[in-house]
């Protein structure tokens, strides 16, 4: 059983999927409070549903890409069998976690999208390193950043663990309406990264307050 926020079908807002139609399974509850969250109602509310509900959900949309997302999807046991059950679906699965919790018992097939806290998130103590060792090429790494400690931050952990060379793609996030993305990909050319600067695509397309998008 799980509780789920809310499933949608929507387009894809980050990582290198931007753009691509998408089905959103957002579970609810998470243990971290970051500064900058943009999910806070997904803290408690939802409804229960067995994994087999949520997959009739899912699938009920011809789209062939799936992001499990929170809260932190990782808090509730059953995302594990969900997860291989929408593999078993013939989805291409994605995962997006808070980086606190171990990724060791993600299915191999899962794109894993971990996203490092960065110290104005008020979370970075949590992060938990070790889920850097576990990613492959198929992964991403996220770092939302909302002023240069956090970038610094952030430029050092990838050179600290080399992600730019082995991760699918390391994510720059400007903190919407705080950071301007301006100056963020001033300084990536700057230090000459070769990290990508995202922007959250369903924030300009329906504004960022918008639930269900």
């Amino acid at each position: 059983m799980l509780t789920i926020n809310e499933i949608f079908h929507s387009i894809q807002g980050e990582s290198t999927l931007a753009g691509r139609p998408c089905v959103f399974v957002r579970l609810t509850a998470c243990d971290l409070r970051c500064a900058w969250c943009d999910t806070p109602y997904a803290f408690v509310e939802g409804r229960k549903m067995t994994i087999e509900d949520v997959v009739q959900a899912v699938v009920a949309y011809p789209c062939p890409l799936v992001e499990i997302t929170g809260g932190e999807p990782l808090l509730q046991e059953d995302v594990y069998p969900l997860m291989a059950r929408l593999v078993d679906e013939g989805r291409t699965v994605l995962l997006e976690t808070g980086g606190h919790l171990s990724v060791a018992r993600v299915p191999p097939e899962i794109v894993k999208i971990l996203d490092v806290k960065c110290p104005a998130s008020g979370e970075s103590a949590k992060n938990h390193w070790p889920n850097l060792e576990k990613l492959g090429v198929r992964d991403q790494v996220k770092f939302v950043i909302q002023d240069r400690a956090d970038y610094e931050f952030a430029r050092d952990v990838v050179a600290r663990y080399a992600l730019d060379r082995r991760v699918a793609a390391v994510l720059f996030s400007p903190v919407h309406g705080v950071l301007a993305p301006k100056a963020l990909a001033e300084w990536v050319l700057a230090d000459r990264l070769q990290v990508r600067v995202q922007l959250q695509v369903h924030k300009y397309i329906w504004g960022a307050d918008a639930r269900g998008v």
